[in-house]
């Protein structure tokens, strides 16, 4: 996740409604299939990693990151979390990447390089925003390269090496207001980019949040729209 977000949100990411859902969301495409040790691609703070350790049985992670100062080691749920500007090797079953591809000129080669440090069998979860007609000032101020299309990630995940084992987009309910918004402000004044995420009023926040409930049973099966693309794929 972005650290500039981070920033922008503060102590209460946990209860944004875009990142709760989101959280929520990288459990149910985990499903009942146990994690134990985490690589987190991009971690920034760390927060889907904390999260996981927090919900689940898995036992340590590692947060990789080049914006970290320096190499350091924590405790999130009474379980070791290992943050570090570069990893080579590591024996992880999940790795996460979680907005991170788009920040990239060479997507296929960065997910192929990582895809080189876990063994086979590991899964990846991933996301990325979704549909370029929807690049904004957000995209253009957390320095976005790209959008995509569920097609298009699932491609990039195969031509990496792995296997994918399923692929759909989330945030569908809360897309056509999204997509409007993003759509109208196209025409409006030039303005410095930044984020569109904020601090919500409560009930605003509450509303949004619901919606998003609303549509976990049912998301695995969204390939026409959303907000982000999620893929889970596996190393042969």
């Amino acid at each position: 996740m972005d650290l500039k977000e981070t920033d922008i949100l503060g102590s209460s990411i946990d209860q944004h409604w875009y990142y709760c859902s989101k959280a929520r969301a990288t459990r149910q495409w985990l499903g009942s299939t146990p994690v134990r040790k985490i690589l987190d691609v991009g971690a920034g703070s760390g927060f889907f990693t904390h999260h996981l350790l927090t919900h689940t049985a898995a036992i340590e992670a590692w947060c990789v990151d080049i914006s970290y100062d320096t190499d350091s080691d924590a405790i999130t749920a009474g379980k070791p979390v290992h943050y570090r500007r570069s990893i080579d090797a590591v024996d992880a079953d999940l790795v996460l990447l979680m907005d991170v591809l788009e920040h990239v000129d060479d997507d296929v080669g960065l997910l192929k390089a990582y895809v080189e440090k876990v063994p086979s069998g590991s899964r990846f979860l991933m996301t990325v925003p979704a549909f370029q007609f929807l690049w904004s000032g957000h995209d253009d101020f957390l320095e976005h390269k790209r959008r995509y299309t569920l097609t298009q990630f699932e491609t990039v995940a195969r031509d990496a090496g792995l296997t994918v084992k399923q692929g759909a987009y989330y945030f569908g309910l809360v897309f056509p207001l999204a997509a409007t918004l993003r759509l109208l402000s196209k025409g409006a004044q030039p303005s410095p980019p930044r984020s569109q995420l904020s601090q919500h009023h409560p009930l605003i926040n509450g509303v949004l949040k619901s919606l998003c409930s609303l549509e976990l049973p049912f998301m695995k099966s969204n390939r026409l729209a959303g907000l982000t693309v999620f893929v889970l794929a596996q190393k042969p």
